[in-house]
């Protein structure tokens, strides 16, 4: 049996008396991509924020690639191959794109390589391109979208993960953003997506879990889960969420 490249068993989290994760165990395969949903307070940032080492659990296990990194920082899960791209776009508005895009390079020591992977993506990416010494505050929220995207991507991470990425787009920019997704799985990179849209998060993965209050309600492969008659009921879940 091939061990999964993301395995978390246990897993509780809190802020201060809040109770934020309970219990939750999950896993992402090699080359997956994994869905989390669940409404407003399910727990699906805080869990995202967990494995990405800014947040730390009160108890349970992390495991990427074989190794624990409960207690590891940002930096240090980035370096291990864990990305993140947060809720909302952080772009840095006053720094122009490609100041952006290096920004993402910054890990790596290989200078050179990372110059022609940033290159690479303006080429796949022209609009990117075009506004490339254009301050990112000014970008379209697709194209910040787009932006913070490929800045992950430029640390070479073995695990993607996008929380709400679609959130705030019209529809066409939201369907180039899972092309994108799509096109990262199939580079090779793993890619664990948080979604508030089951309709969106069911189409594009290969498997989902339903988090409601801290806890997952139901999780299987998406194209069965969509059809299960429990499923309504594990999206809005029983009980209350009191963290995200």
């Amino acid at each position: 049996m091939t061990t999964p490249l993301l395995s978390i068993k246990g897993l509780d989290a809190r802020y201060g008396p809040i109770v934020a994760l309970r219990d939750l165990s999950m896993h992402v395969d090699r080359n997956e991509i994994v869905s989390i949903i669940g409404p407003n307070g399910a727990g699906k940032t805080t869990l995202l924020s967990a494995i990405a080492g800014l947040v730390r659990p009160t108890r349970g296990e992390i495991t990427f690639d074989g190794q624990g990194v409960v207690g590891a920082s940002l930096e240090d899960t980035v370096r291990r191959g864990i990305a993140l791209v947060p809720e909302g776009r952080h772009v840095f508005a006053g720094l122009t794109v490609i100041e952006n895009l290096r920004l993402g390079a910054t890990i790596r020591k290989d200078g050179r390589a990372a110059e022609k992977d940033i290159q690479q993506y303006l080429d796949q990416f022209p609009i990117l391109r075009e506004r490339r010494d254009g301050a990112a505050g000014l970008l379209s929220g697709g194209e910040q979208q787009m932006l913070v995207i490929v800045r992950a991507l430029l640390s070479r991470p073995r695990l993607l993960m996008l929380d709400e990425p679609s959130l705030g787009l019209a529809p066409k920019v939201t369907a180039q953003v899972y092309d994108i997704i799509r096109a990262v799985r199939d580079e090779g990179v793993t890619v664990l997506v948080v979604e508030q849209n089951a309709g969106r998060a069911l189409a594009i993965a290969d498997r989902t879990y339903v988090l409601s209050g801290g806890e997952v309600r139901m999780t299987g492969p998406s194209a069965e889960l969509g059809r299960d008659p429990g499923f309504e009921a594990a999206y809005f879940g029983v009980g209350q969420g009191v963290a995200d």
